[in-house]
């Protein structure tokens, strides 16, 4: 490698680490202070940078605000990738997604679940689409293209009743099970109707539930 490209590539290396070090010093700043309430200036002093290398890398708010919702379902992405493309039938998958949510419920830091919360009602009561939310959609789609696949098994695999409308059932049994597992998460501290019965045996219940009720006879 001629000194020329090797400097390049060491720049855009070190531009790189850049960004992670700002979008991880704006989630914190977010899940502190909120998105609404957090000021480029309160990331800029976070990360440790000035203001206006911050706004080189994000000339508007919404953009980093974009951007570390984007950096932050990437371990989703994975995921299902990984889910859809390793061997098993369709429950098992479904069943391996499941069990995904389960873990994320049990990590002892919910501030992922925390930010996407604030984030979502953020972008709800945006009076116009945030900047760059399209980056945000199509990573969004790509989950829902890996998903495809999980469902495209259950209608040829014979793991899931023929009676149900596989797609209609298996999407909104995913939809349904990540909602409630990330409402847990974010109560866990807050007295439910019946005190004793753990967040986690309450995903083990309605995992089990979902479960039978997809098996096919």
């Amino acid at each position: 490698m001629d000194p020329k490209t090797r400097y390049q590539q060491e720049r855009n290396e070190s531009k790189q680490q850049r960004l992670l070090h700002i979008l991880t010093a704006a989630e914190t700043v977010f899940i502190l202070k909120g998105i609404e309430k957090t000021t480029m200036l309160d990331v800029a002093k976070e990360a440790n940078v000035g203001i206006a290398t911050l706004f080189r890398y994000f000339p508007k708010k919404d953009k980093m605000i974009v951007a570390v919702a984007a950096k932050r379902i990437e371990p989703i992405h994975k995921a299902f990738r990984s889910i859809a493309s390793a061997p098993g039938t369709c429950l098992e998958k479904i069943e391996q997604l499941l069990d995904f949510f389960i873990a994320q419920l049990q990590q002892p830091d919910q501030a992922s679940i925390k930010f996407m919360e604030d984030f979502e009602s953020y972008a709800a009561h945006s009076p116009e689409p945030l900047a760059d939310i399209e980056i945000f959609n199509s990573l969004y789609r790509t989950i829902s293209l890996e998903f495809q696949t999980i469902i495209e098994d259950g209608i040829s695999d014979g793991s899931i009743r023929s009676d149900l409308p596989i797609p209609e059932t298996l999407s909104t049994v995913i939809n349904v099970f990540g909602l409630f597992s990330r409402k847990l998460s974010l109560h866990n501290n807050i007295l439910t109707f019946v005190s004793d019965f753990t967040s986690d045996q309450q995903l083990a219940v309605l995992k089990r539930i979902i479960l039978d009720y997809l098996k096919g006879k």
